[in-house]
């Protein structure tokens, strides 16, 4: 079923192609591994284990990470409400709300398709948004359950985790490790190198995918909600209360960078934007502005021009 959130061309030939890439990539990764460990069933057993576990996992995986609960309709009516006219105007399946106990104001959304997702904010983002912000932020979150991109996203980063896990093992394993002959040495390194590898192009792949992401979801939620502006200002809003939390207390949720309405960077990038899951916050804004003007700010929620 389409919803009426905006379709984004762009959109789904960046994920087609990135997934395509990647699948190329891993096929790649996986016959070097066979070769270097000279297993083909460790290796492919492996990797079809862990893929599984974090393709069905992911949400729960996420949850349990960012200290997120499922929450009932009583405990939380009016997030309830907005979700459920957002779902309706987009002619979409609700997904499960869920809130995280964390005083950083931010929001995400996982699951592996639109009728198994999970939207969560965090009490430090319903605490700080007025019910036009929010419902902007919540807009945005559902437009990635729309896409699909939730799953893309989740199915992409799994190569690169995988990756740098492994280059972890074999660097503290030779670091730790005792004395090893020469052949275990060289092998070692190959998987090192091989993985090592493997985990920059992939982060390069995602890092494109998931900058273009972000700005396709602010359109069709600047569109659906006919409100632009109330999503720029919770940009705006969200991000000046994120530079003001100390970084060491941001370090836990950056790993879900990709994930999260705006990253939890405490500072706009510098040199380090090249490497950044989101676009700056003045591409957004930008963007935002430029839909502002085609709409008047005219049109209220419902009412804006969705396909």
């Amino acid at each position: 079923m389409r919803s009426r959130f905006r379709s984004d061309r762009g959109l789904t030939v960046r994920m087609t192609v990135t997934m395509f890439l990647l699948g190329l990539l891993y096929v790649a990764f996986v016959v070097a591994l066979i070769v270097v460990l000279k297993s083909w069933l460790m290796v492919v057993g492996l990797l079809a284990v862990m893929f599984v576990a974090q393709f069905w996992f992911s949400d729960k995986i996420a949850m349990f990470a960012m200290r997120g609960r499922v929450v009932g309709r009583e405990e939380y009516p009016e997030l309830h409400a907005v979700v459920d006219r957002l779902c309706a105007i987009a002619d979409m399946p609700k997904p499960v709300i869920a809130v995280s106990t964390m005083d950083m104001p931010n929001a995400f959304a996982t699951g592996r398709n639109p009728d198994n997702a999970v939207v969560c904010v965090t009490t430090g983002l319903l605490r700080r948004l007025d019910p036009a912000e929010l419902e902007g932020v919540l807009a945005h979150e559902l437009s990635h359950v729309a896409h699909k991109d939730v799953a893309v996203i989740t199915i992409a980063s799994f190569l690169g985790v995988i990756a740098g896990l492994i280059v972890r093992f074999a660097f503290y394993s030779q670091l730790f490790g005792g004395r090893k002959d020469q052949n275990t040495a060289v092998i070692f390194a190959a998987v090192m190198g091989v993985s090592a590898a493997v985990y920059a192009l992939s982060f390069l792949l995602i890092r494109a995918l998931s900058r273009y992401r972000e700005l396709a979801a602010d359109r069709a939620a600047a569109h659906l909600t006919g409100r632009p502006s109330a999503l720029a200002s919770a940009l705006t809003k969200v991000s000046g209360e994120l530079a003001r939390i100390p970084t060491k207390d941001l370090r836990t949720a950056q790993a879900f960078n990709a994930f999260y309405f705006t990253p939890a960077t405490g500072k706009e990038p510098g040199i380090e934007r090249i490497f950044s899951t989101h676009p700056s916050l003045d591409q957004r804004l930008e963007q935002l502005g430029r839909i502002s003007s085609e709409l008047g700010e005219a049109a209220t929620p419902g009412n804006s021009k969705a396909e």
